[in-house]
């Protein structure tokens, strides 16, 4: 007899048989070049409906990492996501090689600075996507004249840039985690400290130059070892990751000639380009994001700011790693469980229903609310009608002798908690042994750094009501430190009841033992975010400490949406290193990137919690 698993299997694989017969009998491929106002072109496939007795609506995607498959009769697989309900809606589907990448012609830039006063010939990317679309609409058969772009991460810097061409036919833009700015909070720099792991990992082969088009990607680093910690920790200093890179990484060189927020950094800001949109915009987010968590939070704050009065800019975010709303599966990360396939809700009655509204003209988006939030901790979706909520209200929450977290101001004099942070003993990110960068470590159990004694750990007591937090959390440390520089990361966790079993917490863990993970006690992190000392004051001007004075670091963590469940706790940790993560600080206040193995010392860190100097995180309290 078929087991339900099986059955349900060979029922999905049936349906993806039929979906693909039916996009393959009723779209023909195109592959072209598009003409931009420079002379160089741009390699663009379409998927187009063979019924030509209506007209169809265009969305377009453009990447630097390939429209493959190429050729005309090699087919991508829609029918695999829910995207093929854009190929049942009649949509014409476009993916276009931006300018310099893959097959396309022309130069490649990283994040090329948005031009608002170009003249003649000059481009941009948003001049790329007008051509795209002004050539598109005029040729094209069978097409409505109404155009909509989204993508995810390096796609949805792409999507902002799309917005800012404001094209007449451009009516809809969905830039999701859009890559916005990389020194502050998106994938390579965080509060100016350098995701050396993920940057590495990327530029080791996404570097490599393409000196003309090609449909071959480039090979990637040959790692010697597939523990991503005693790789970053023997290989040492940036300096000699920098060797290992080679001399043909143009923008690695460039990461390690801009070590503050210099000109050239403040000129790469994706924000920059929210000025006069005309289309409607939906910005997406994922809550656990590792990557580009902080982008759409920030890009569709300053859309806000510099569009008053738009009609139609709205901002989604759900429970989700990077991407995850654009897969099958929403349910879960890593052991939490969000009770219900949130991506699926997403795609059904958010992203489709927007672009079926202002490109076809069919239905209605009066449901998408300005800000579209799952609570996590809750498990479910809520709406405001602004983000972060006129309901929050920020509230103190101090750090208290004895590991003891409260919302009451300490009221003793002269008490601290002190740790040493030893670049030779970094405090890991997660428990495990992993080669690749994990997209789990954004909600894992905290407890293997609890136990750590280079962590500081402070937590409240049980709460008696639930704690909704929605916004950006604060965290204000007052510290003295034994050298010239450190780093500090501080963790938000959610502290579950000891006593759990695993059918107290169906929603997170699955009923199979085979498959359960210990949840009575579980440390789910909920938000965590480095800040490297120096950019205290300043991004642009960074400055040394004076060791054994004491001084502020106060920092935003990207905006949360989670409740604190009556019965857990809240924790906050506060720890100087996280690695491989995130570059070791050599805690002296030199040129981190061309440090060497020597430059390295340890730090005795205090992190003060008395009557005069008072650390806290402050928290978005959402009123009951």
């Amino acid at each position: 007899m078929l087991t339900a698993a099986f059955a349900l299997a060979c029922l999905f694989a049936s349906a993806q048989s039929e979906d693909s017969t039916w996009i393959v009998n009723h779209y023909i491929k195109k592959e072209v070049y598009v003409p931009t106002r420079d002379g160089v072109r741009l390699f663009t496939s379409i998927y187009m409906p063979k019924d030509t007795a209506e007209k169809h609506p265009i969305v377009l995607t453009r990447t630097p990492y390939s429209c493959a498959p190429y050729g005309a009769d090699a087919f991508k697989p829609y029918w695999k996501s829910y995207q093929k309900a854009y190929f049942k809606e009649g949509y014409i589907v476009i993916t276009q090689d931006v300018r310099g990448r893959w097959m396309s012609e022309g130069r490649f830039e990283d994040i090329r600075p948005f031009n608002p006063n170009k003249k003649g010939t000059e481009i941009d990317e948003a001049s790329d996507t007008y051509d795209a679309i002004d050539w598109l609409v005029k040729n094209l058969p069978a097409n409505n004249g109404n155009v909509g772009v989204f993508g995810i991460s390096y796609p949805g810097f792409y999507s902002t840039m799309a917005a800012a061409s404001n094209h007449p036919a451009l009516k809809a833009v969905s830039p999701q985690a859009p890559v916005t700015n990389w020194f502050i909070g998106d994938d390579f720099h965080h509060n100016g400290a350098f995701m050396q792991m993920d940057a590495f990992g990327f530029y080791s082969s996404f570097g490599k130059p393409r000196p003309k088009p090609t449909t071959v990607g480039p090979s990637g680093f040959e790692f010697y070892t597939h523990d991503s910690y005693k790789f970053f920790l023997e290989t040492g200093a940036l300096s000699n990751l920098t060797k290992l890179m080679g001399d043909s990484i143009a923008f690695w060189k460039e990461l390690m000639s801009h070590p503050n927020y210099d000109a050239w950094w403040q000129a790469r800001d994706g924000r920059n380009a929210t000025k006069n949109l005309q289309p409607a915009m939906l910005w997406v987010g994922g809550l656990f994001d590792a990557e580009d968590c902080w982008g759409a939070w920030n890009a569709y704050k300053a859309a806000e700011q510099n569009n008053p009065g738009k009609a139609f800019n709205k901002i989604v975010d759900g429970p989700w790693y990077h991407g995850q709303w654009a897969s099958n599966d929403g349910t879960h990360l890593g052991n939490v469980r969000f009770g219900s396939n949130t991506a699926e809700w997403y795609q059904q009655n958010i992203e489709i229903p927007f672009f079926n509204y202002f490109l076809k003209g069919k239905g209605d988006v009066s449901n998408i609310a300005e800000a579209n939030i799952f609570l996590s901790g809750a498990n479910k979706w809520t709406t405001f009608t602004q983000w972060p909520p006129a309901e929050k209200k920020d509230k103190d929450l101090y750090l208290q002798p004895n590991g003891k977290l409260g919302w009451d101001k300490p009221a003793a004099a002269g008490q601290f908690s002190g740790y040493t942070s030893d670049p030779a003993k970094p405090v890991p990110y997660t428990e495990d042994v992993h080669f690749n960068r994990t997209r789990n470590y954004m909600t894992d159990d905290q407890r293997f750094a609890e136990r750590r004694p280079d962590v500081l750990v402070f937590k409240t007591d049980t709460l008696t009501s639930d704690v909704t937090v929605t916004g950006n959390v604060v965290a204000d440390i007052l510290t003295s430190i034994s050298t010239t520089d450190a780093d500090f990361v501080v963790k938000v966790i959610d502290v579950f009841p000891d006593n759990l079993s695993f059918e107290d917490v169906d929603i997170y863990a699955e009923k199979d033992p085979a498959k359960t993970y210990p949840m009575g006690g579980y440390e789910m992190l909920v938000r965590a975010e480095i800040f490297r000392g120096r950019f205290r004051k300043s991004y642009e001007k960074p400055e040394a400490f004076t060791p054994g004075k004491v001084e502020e670091v106060k920092f935003e963590l990207p905006s949360i949406a989670h409740t604190f469940i009556a019965g857990h706790r809240i924790m906050v940790q506060v720890q100087s290193s996280w690695f491989p993560l995130a570059d070791r600080n050599p805690q002296q206040f030199i040129d981190i990137y061309h440090a060497t193995n020597k430059d390295f010392m340890k730090s005795d860190i205090k992190v003060y919690h008395n009557a005069q100097f008072a650390s806290k995180v402050v928290l978005p309290v959402l009123a009951q």
